[in-house]
């Protein structure tokens, strides 16, 4: 895995982009190649609202998948699940190219983890290449163009595609092989959404307390920006065993006793006010082995 921190490009050719898929994310993220002075973009989305306000941005619209695919070097992918996207892919296959170095299609969108090397299996066989480039920040990263890209695929395709990945994303990490991208996404997000899940079990608990839920949000926010939140254990790069001499052993030691404490003393308040805590039973019992810790 490799990650590519932004870097001006050295090339002043521009880089000819399409775009597909004007939605919540994907109508930002073209705002942002628009914008760029070394990119020329072409967009195509069946809803016409979209697509007007990026032409007004200064990109050309497509007729179609096949024209729009036609003469860019990437074709950018943002729709809404593993059918659209392959639709997406055959109409751009089947739209032929005209020459030149060989087309690379990023998908952006999150499928699932087999997907991607179907895709390139069926590329492949036109003389296009996929890469799976899944992008973590929402719209608001789209917008400030700060998202983090995970890309899987060759480095031949990485390489071209990555002009219109560094103008979408502060964080751009080249993953591995077709389908690491995804993989990336997909444990990361699984983090994410457990953690939205755990948020919603303490937000009972202090309800059934009386206390003020608007307030915790706020408090909670306040110390993840200090503390990382879950980010600040993910430095190793095993989930083995901790050995007793090795420098994480004492740190990760200190985090399990205070979590311990703290866990089982949240599940003795959800039990006096009757509220069911699941999570903070199994982390409770979890946190050390999940730590590296016997």
């Amino acid at each position: 895995m490799t990650e590519h921190p932004r870097r001006p490009s050295v090339d002043s050719a521009r880089t000819r982009v399409g775009f597909v898929g004007l939605g919540n994310i994907g109508k930002p993220m073209a705002q942002r190649l628009a914008a760029a002075e070394h990119v020329s973009l072409t967009v195509y989305d069946v809803a016409p609202g979209p697509v007007a306000e990026l032409t007004e941005a200064g990109a050309s619209a497509a007729e179609d998948l096949g024209d729009l695919a036609r003469d860019v070097d990437v074709v950018c992918v943002m729709v809404r699940d593993d059918d659209q996207v392959r639709d997406v892919l055959e109409s751009v296959l089947a739209g032929g190219r005209a020459g030149g170095e060989p087309l690379v299609v990023a998908v952006h969108s999150t499928v699932a983890p087999t997907t991607p090397a179907d895709l390139a299996d069926a590329a492949a066989r036109h003389g296009v290449h996929v890469v799976d480039a899944p992008v973590s920040g929402g719209p608001m990263g789209a917008a400030a163009g700060t998202l983090a890209i995970l890309v899987g695929g060759s480095d031949e395709a990485f390489a071209r595609a990555r002009p219109a990945l560094e103008v979408l994303g502060e964080k751009v990490v080249h993953a591995g092989e077709v389908g690491a991208g995804t993989r990336f996404k997909l444990a990361r997000n699984l983090l994410h959404f457990v953690a939205f899940t755990a948020a919603t079990e303490a937000q009972r608990l202090a309800e059934a307390a009386g206390l003020d839920l608007v307030a915790l949000g706020d408090v909670v926010r306040h110390t993840d920006a200090i503390t990382g939140g879950p980010g600040a254990i993910m430095h190793r790069d095993t989930t083995a065993e901790i050995e007793p001499d090795d420098f994480w052993h004492d740190v990760f030691g200190h985090v399990r006793d205070l979590g311990e404490k703290d866990l089982g003393f949240a599940c003795a308040l959800a039990d006096e006010l009757g509220v069911d805590v699941p999570l903070a039973r199994l982390a409770r019992d979890r946190l050390g082995p999940g730590l590296g810790l016997p």
